[in-house]
């Protein structure tokens, strides 16, 4: 099998799953260092990747999904399962279908629908598309335990995952507004006692999500964006998320401090 991509989702899956002796691995990043350490075949082009391959899994960033696809295709085995799991718009899904499917391969819409860390093989999956059945079939032998189909249409997996994470990244971001405001007003306490007692936990998850994955996520909320256009529906706190969920990747607060004190205290440093 393949795997397209090496960030955080593909390499979870791949040690998780002990792919380390069937995965051929192709990343635009130089990472020969990592996949030599996690005993991952590194390929240095994507045909040596895609040679001899029953099924690929396609886990890049938002903004490289469809160009995946479109340098996979002619390389790809006749029949060959391609499994596009990034978190992109239905539109850009169906538009890697329609190339995966003319070069004669066979395309799954799928949607990871939380974080892969740590439920990695274990991590809820939504599959969409012709070929979900057969899809659901692979990603079971793969090792995934928690995969659901949820129609026949590509695009519908995604749209799921798009406008789940309207809501779930919307509070990150309104989180992130809300508490380096407070931070810098001194209130801090007041205002965190006044949402209740597990607001102080859940506040530092989701500032520990933005300053790692910010970047990322940032690309994924533009996507979510598209998403909602295309539905006739405004996104305009959504277009602000995208910019919140930038913003604190940009910061590169490294390492991310423990405890939400911690990280409010570098934020509001690294925005001064």
């Amino acid at each position: 099998m393949t795997l397209i991509g090496y960030g955080e989702a593909g390499r979870t899956f791949a040690c998780a799953a002990g792919w380390q002796s069937q995965a051929q691995v192709y990343d635009v990043e130089p990472l020969e260092a990592l996949l030599t350490k996690d005993g991952v075949t590194a390929c240095t082009t994507i045909d040596a990747a895609l040679k001899d391959s029953p099924q690929t899994i396609s886990v890049v960033t938002a903004d490289q999904a469809l160009i995946a696809a479109q340098n996979a295709a002619p390389h790809l085995t006749p029949k060959s399962l391609y499994f596009d799991m990034n978190s992109v718009a239905p539109q850009t899904k169906r538009d890697a279908f329609e190339v995966i499917e003319g070069a004669g391969g066979r395309y799954v819409d799928v949607a990871i629908m939380s974080p892969v860390d740590p439920a990695r093989l274990a991590v809820p999956l939504l599959v969409s598309g012709p070929y979900s059945e057969d899809g659901k079939a692979a990603l079971a032998a793969l090792g995934f335990t928690n995969v659901r189909i949820v129609g026949d249409d590509i695009g519908r997996a995604s749209t799921i995952k798009m406008l789940r994470s309207v809501m779930y990244k919307g509070v990150e971001a309104l989180t992130a507004e809300c508490l380096i405001a407070c931070e810098k007003a001194g209130v801090t306490d007041e205002v965190l006692t006044s949402f209740g007692n597990d607001w102080s936990d859940q506040a530092d998850y989701r500032l520990d999500r933005m300053l790692v994955h910010g970047l990322r996520r940032s690309a994924e909320m533009h996507e979510s964006s598209q998403t909602l256009l295309s539905l006739g529906v405004t996104p305009i706190l959504t277009e602000g998320t995208v910019g919140w969920q930038q913003a604190m990747g940009e910061l590169e607060v490294s390492p991310v401090p423990k405890g939400l004190n911690a990280k409010l205290a570098a934020i509001v440093e690294k925005m001064s």
